[in-house]
């Protein structure tokens, strides 16, 4: 085979190696989003959907299960009509108090009514009942209660930069893991740069955002059981042993290293499918009634 020959194999290589590594980074993006959405709308601050019928009429609603300190958190459902009426029924969570009744008035189109100001990491269950001309309707349902929570708001200018490090280290995990299966000469680069942007945006930011929010920097292992802070040292870890098998220069075993680094990407990927802000921070109400601080009176391990 001559040098042209040679040539012309030298470039449809190089023309297969770019298309895979478009598509493996198409197929990484996917992952990222899948993952990310997956957890976003599993996670138990997420806004609760369903719906609800009056005289054969079905209305979908949103109600929160978070809230900032900063103000009352608004609850409100669509408005079936002026024959509907109802009440927001709440008490502080976990406790076995009273529930109290605040009346749902009409507000730009729909019944509305403001749950008032707790401390960050304070919880509140409530839930919503309406009396129609067809019957009683409870929202989310007959027995059962939204809980949410409170947190202190936290700086654009931290927070923006906290989740974008966390997807770029995760977006950037799944394409290492990729190239681990497919394309290993990137592979190296790929997974110092997760390990470096999963430092910046889960070790450093990550516990800014929430002394900003609970007011504690970390109260994941050794100093307490947060699931967030759990799920982001695990993932830390398990890509400092992928980039020390793998080295800052050269592969010294590169079969040993491709498996850590895919191994990394799994145990990233599936850290993900755990909902976010599981086992969280939660204000200790006794505490609080026995005149501690509420900043005093936070937890983390609870449900």
């Amino acid at each position: 085979m001559g040098m042209h020959g040679h040539a012309g194999l030298e470039g449809a290589s190089r023309t297969r190696g770019r298309w895979l590594g478009v598509a493996l980074w198409v197929v990484a993006v996917v992952l990222m989003l899948g993952s990310a959405v997956y957890q976003r709308l599993t996670g138990p601050t997420h806004p609760l959907r369903g719906e609800f019928a009056v005289a054969g009429e079905r209305y979908r609603y949103r109600v929160p299960r978070s809230g900032v300190t900063t103000e009352g958190t608004r609850v409100a459902i669509p408005n079936p009509g002026q024959d509907v009426s109802g009440g927001l029924i709440y008490r502080r969570y976990p406790t076995n108090e009273e529930f109290t009744t605040l009346p749902l008035s009409v507000e730009d189109g729909e019944l509305a009514a403001r749950l008032p100001v707790q401390p960050a990491a304070g919880k509140l269950e409530y839930y919503v009942v309406l009396d129609t001309p067809d019957g009683g309707r409870w929202i989310p349902g007959r027995d059962e209660t939204v809980v949410m929570r409170y947190r202190a708001p936290v700086p654009a200018a931290v927070l923006l930069p906290h989740v974008l490090f966390m997807f770029i280290a995760v977006l950037v995990g799944i394409r290492a893991g990729l190239a681990a299966l497919f394309d290993p000469p990137g592979m190296r680069r790929l997974a110092w740069v997760t390990l470096g942007t999963m430092t910046l945006g889960g070790l450093i930011l990550g516990p800014i955002v929430q002394e900003y929010a609970f007011g504690a920097f970390w109260t994941g292992f050794p100093f307490g059981y947060d699931l967030t802070d759990n799920k982001t040292l695990i993932m830390w870890l398990v890509w400092v042993v992928a980039c020390a098998a793998l080295g800052w220069k050269a592969t010294r075993n590169v079969p040993l290293a491709r498996v850590t680094v895919l191994l990394a990407t799994v145990v990233t990927l599936v850290v993900y499918l755990i909902p976010h802000s599981l086992r969280g921070s939660e204000l200790d109400y006794s505490q609080v009634d026995q005149g501690i601080d509420p900043s005093e009176a936070v937890e983390t391990g609870n449900p």
